[in-house]
């Protein structure tokens, strides 16, 4: 299995392939479009995710192997973009490399930090402090 760092570095190769910030964001669309949907009882308010204008959930998922998948989805397409991108990162790592990641670094690598709204930056924030928190409590 490769790094967090591998996948950002492949993830950030493919968003240069990209010429600008309308076709970035064309491909985050996909990425979402890709994910698999949740089922309706994994839409509950115990995997929503607060501090998201859009509705997000994220269902966290321990493996045997110590590793910790994660699924989630959204209501707003760009949203769930973003979601992808983040699970492609950090989903089916251990906790601690998970917590070890840098995620605002990482967005700033690939350029999302500065092209988000300042709602968007913030659910994608709660985003990321979920999977944060959901990391310690596996790790502890």
């Amino acid at each position: 299995m490769s790094s967090i760092q591998d996948e950002l570095n492949e993830l950030a190769d493919e968003f240069d392939l990209l010429g600008d910030w309308e076709e970035r964001y064309r491909y985050v669309i996909e990425m979402g479009r890709d994910l698999a949907p949740l089922s309706d009882a994994e839409r509950s308010e115990a995997n929503k995710v607060r501090g998201c204008a859009s509705q997000v959930w994220l269902v966290t998922e321990p493996q045997g192997d110590g590793t910790v998948r994660f699924r989630g989805d959204s209501d707003a397409h760009i949203v769930r973009g973003l979601i992808a991108v983040v699970l492609r990162l950090v989903s089916g790592h251990t906790p601690g490399d998970i917590l070890a990641f840098d995620a605002g670094a990482a967005f700033d690598r690939i350029g999302l930090s500065g092209h988000l709204s300042a709602q968007r930056s913030n659910g994608l924030a709660s985003m990321v402090a979920r999977i944060r928190r959901d990391a310690e409590a596996l790790s502890a």
